[in-house]
């Protein structure tokens, strides 16, 4: 991407932000002891503070979700920003000019916002919003006014949500904006004006109802507009694709309804403005709409971001649709997006094939409210959208209505819940369960099989449970690693990751070697990210942040003997478990037929056991 943050910057950013003053923003944070501090978690509901905050290495952490990370995970979790954003508003907060480094490629792209751009083009939408507002109350407004009353909007209504109307003149908001100090080349890449034949700059709207867009973080960025008369063009025109708006990213409602999304674990996708306004409404705070263009992948990545959509917490996903053809067609389209969500989707069709704006119009918000309620499964209303479209009185259209609908069981994601769809698809067609099983084992055959791709093998000995004392050691050389690998780097990269057992600690070390090794690190958030950044899985990555917090398993501070007693203790485990798969092997190994390859064995058995005596002397006090 064109415009890249320096990462020395972003490192600048990381040591100068004062993780405790972001965070105290949204947590009311206490001692824990050892210079760190705790609070209740922002990210989940508990009743005994579990997040923990390292003033020292700029990190935070929570023991009951596993959620953690640097001030910018943060933002980015707690205001739903992208890691741009949040590094922005950083910067922004710690007095750093940032510097973006162009994409060299010889092919044109569109360049990111410039440094000072995205502000001036927000500022901009910001005072086009005052003037459209403004004008909705004068007479020539009346049309605007007319529609939102036909639809149940009143006046709160209509300045909850910023509606506004772009006037019957050419040029009277470009003349407006261009007096506050808005120059001509800021207008036309904002996309509120736009060069005339003639070549004079004009207003890109005229003679319609107007909506802010705004982004996620409630920035105006863009406007929705509706035609009033009927010789003005298409129904909906919106904004310009700008450096600030790109419509396949945007939901209409996010800012409004983000709090809600991540507290309840559940949106409401619908169609339009007006819908996305009654549901609100209603009571029903999760909805959003997309703005003039299909729901697709970008979306996706917006609203799995806000329902921490994982497989540890998977939330649910509601389409509303039109009951007619196009909307029963744009649901099947929903259900092809289904595989990239980890939560459930579901679909609410009314049964007046009405939006919910006007079901809320002509029944009432608790109509709209039980529309939610009764959503079924959107894998279902796929299902009998197929089967209808066959004659299941006959043989050809059972089995032609079987072929079409076992790809779609083939594609459920939780492959629990296939055999019981094997079975009611038979029940529905009427047919025995066998054929139909072998249809849907066909379709899933002929696709990528979906799982994650098997890890390579490792040595099989078998790791030590969480608890074991091998595992606590493992853990306690990968904290002072982390926490202090200005001290123990040397010592800990010389063990490598063959030497770990457990498969997580693993992991670790290889991120910690990817990283450049404890030795070249300096203590802090940057190094932390950095290990972070290099692991290969999320447990991994989930581990880096505990370890990063959690206190070692001594009283005082660490000195070189602690580090050192850790690391022969950690290859002590290591050596006593190759030792007993040495013994093991020369007991299989025929000392008369295979004199040689016995008495090497024995002799490198002899070298362990030394070197293991060796260790285990010091690692005398234990941990």
């Amino acid at each position: 991407m064109a415009g890249r943050i320096r990462d020395e910057d972003i490192a600048l950013v990381r040591e100068r932000t004062s993780i405790a003053e972001v965070i105290s923003d949204t947590v009311t944070l206490r001692s824990a002891g050892g210079g760190n501090l705790k609070g209740l978690c922002p990210f989940h509901d508990e009743k005994s503070p579990s997040f923990n905050v390292s003033p020292a290495r700029n990190v935070w952490y929570c023991f009951g979700c596993g959620a953690g990370g640097d001030a910018i995970k943060f933002l980015m979790d707690a205001d739903h920003l992208s890691f741009v954003e949040s590094v922005e508003r950083l910067a922004a907060r710690a007095g750093i000019q940032l510097r973006y480094v162009e994409n060299d490629q010889a092919a044109p792209r569109a360049a990111r916002p410039q440094q000072g751009q995205r502000q001036r083009l927000v500022a901009a939408h910001a005072a086009a919003v005052e003037f459209y507002q403004a004008q909705l109350g004068t007479a020539g407004a009346r049309p605007a006014r007319e529609f939102l009353a036909q639809r149940g909007f009143d006046r709160a209504a209509a300045q909850r949500y910023a509606c506004g109307f772009a006037p019957d003149a050419w040029d009277l908001l470009t003349k407006h904006l261009r007096q506050q100090g808005f120059t001509h080349d800021e207008l036309v890449t904002a996309g509120l004006s736009r060069p005339s034949r003639s070549g004079t700059l004009i207003d890109r709207f005229r003679r319609r109802l107007m909506w802010p867009i705004r982004d996620i973080t409630g920035d105006p960025i863009g406007f929705g507009a509706r035609k009033l008369f009927d010789d003005d063009g298409p129904k909906y025109l919106n904004t310009p694709e700008t450096p600030i708006y790109k419509k396949s990213h945007v939901l209409y409602g996010i800012d409004q309804a983000k709090r809600e999304i991540a507290k309840q674990g559940k949106v409401v996708v619908v169609e339009g403005y007006t819908d996305v306004m009654a549901c609100h409404l209603a009571d029903v705070p999760t909805a959003v709409a997309t703005c003039g263009t299909a729901f697709g992948a970008d979306h996706i990545s917006v609203l799995r971001r806000l329902l921490l959509d994982t497989d540890d917490v998977a939330g649910e996903i509601i389409f509303t649709f039109d009951g007619d053809a196009a909307g029963q067609k744009a649901a099947l389209r929903a259900f092809d997006d289904d595989q990239r969500f980890v939560g459930r989707t579901f679909i609410a069709v009314s049964p007046d094939n009405m939006d919910p704006c006007d079901l809320r119009l002509a029944k009432g918000d608790l109509a709209v409210r039980d529309l939610v309620a009764r959503r079924e499964p959107l894998v279902d209303f796929a299902l009998r959208h197929v089967i209808n479209r066959y004659d299941l009185d006959t043989v050809d259209g059972r089995v032609e209505a079987m072929r079409r609908a076992a790809p779609i069981v083939a594609k459920i994601k939780d492959r629990e819940k296939r055999p019981e769809y094997v079975r009611k698809l038979a029940g529905d067609l009427g047919m025995e369960i066998e054929p139909v099983q072998r249809a849907v084992l066909a379709a899933a055959s002929g696709q990528p099989d979906g799982g994650a791709a098997a890890a390579p093998a490792r040595a099989a000995r078998p790791a030590p449970g969480a608890d074991s004392p091998m595992s606590l050691v493992e853990r306690e050389a990968l904290k002072l690693a982390l926490q202090e690998p200005v001290l123990a780097g040397p010592m800990f990269d010389a063990v490598e990751a063959a030497e770990y057992q457990h498969p997580v600690h693993v992991a670790v070390r290889e991120a910690i070697a990817a990283a450049g090794g404890a030795a070249a690190a300096t203590q802090g958030a940057v190094w932390v990210e950095a290990v972070r950044d290099a692991c290969a899985d999320l447990a991994a990555q989930a581990l880096v942040g505990e370890l990063a917090v959690e206190p070692l398993r001594i009283d005082g501070e660490p000195d070189p003997r602690y580090v050192s007693v850790t690391i022969a203790r950690l290859q002590w485990g290591s050596v006593t478990g190759r030792i007993r798969d040495l013994k093991s092997k020369i007991q299989r190994i025929n000392p008369v037929s295979n004199k040689d390859e016995y008495f090497a064995l024995f002799g490198e058995l002899l070298s362990l056991e030394q070197h293991a005596r060796a260790l285990r002397e010091q690692a005398a006090g234990g941990l």
